[in-house]
């Protein structure tokens, strides 16, 4: 059985202190959830402060993006031995709004995740569609694509350590959320790009999240369909009974 994943990633919202407010309401509400994993990706000036106020609980905090190198004259970014080095143990790679707005590429979604993997942290790599795409019928071959680029040149054991995140760019705090059977149709085909890559087993284990818009009133839909094994949660994140309530689905 694959191990849900509930992972909150708050975008460039909430500052030190408003973290701080946050886990002191969300810790109770998910001191039970025992049936999943916890994940919370805060802003880079308030890993720290989430770090410290998610001690003692079963919440792991994660980074938003990395950079490959680990360390160098590269202005604004941000290594894996640093995001280690403050208690991170989890980070998002590729987000579409990454690749939409940061010019992030298939080549550069590969190298962030073996750097992130030499660190020691574990990636959530993002892949999905743009409307356009959806619309033109290209959603399995920009899917194919992704992964092909982005996940495939990855060893076996390397696999192993990743969690996959399908997010429809068109879904993404549009209010537009795929349907749990639209959701599922990628993820069945991502799990099928698994298995000709990395076999039968690999593909069985494989996580693979889905993001966007995702709500508690659409959680228990989504997470009805076999192959989805968890979520990757903007918006509805940012509220700490809203995440609760995605958490204990």
């Amino acid at each position: 059985m694959r191990r849900p994943l509930m992972a909150g990633n708050w975008k460039m919202y909430k500052t030190a202190a408003e973290t701080a407010a946050f886990f002191e309401k969300f810790n109770p509400l998910v001191a039970n959830a025992t049936h999943c994993d916890i994940v919370i990706c805060p802003p880079f000036p308030n890993l720290t402060a989430a770090v410290e106020a998610a001690r003692g609980t079963r919440i792991e905090i994660g980074g938003q993006n990395l950079y490959w190198a680990k360390e160098g004259a590269y202005t604004g970014e941000v290594s894996g031995p640093m995001l280690a080095g403050v208690g991170a143990k989890w980070v998002i790679i590729g987000h579409s709004e990454r690749r939409q707005y940061f010019g992030e590429a298939d080549e550069t979604v590969l190298k962030k995740t073996v750097a992130a993997l030499e660190a020691g942290l574990k990636p959530i790599v993002c892949v999905g569609e743009r409307l356009e795409e959806r619309e033109a019928g290209q959603t399995e071959p920009v899917l194919a694509r992704q992964f092909q680029d982005g996940i495939s040149p990855l060893a076996p054991e390397l696999f192993a350590r990743i969690t996959i995140a399908y997010e429809p760019v068109w879904a993404i705090g549009t209010g537009r959320t795929a349907t749990p059977e639209i959701a599922s149709e990628a993820h069945r085909f991502l799990r099928g790009q698994v298995e000709a890559r990395y076999g039968r087993e690999a593909a069985a284990e494989a996580r693979i999240l889905y993001g966007g818009s995702v709500k508690p009133d659409n959680i228990k839909g989504l997470m009805a369909q076999v192959d989805i094994d968890g979520v990757l949660v903007g918006g509805a994140s940012l509220d700490a009974a809203s995440f609760a309530a995605i958490v204990n689905f």
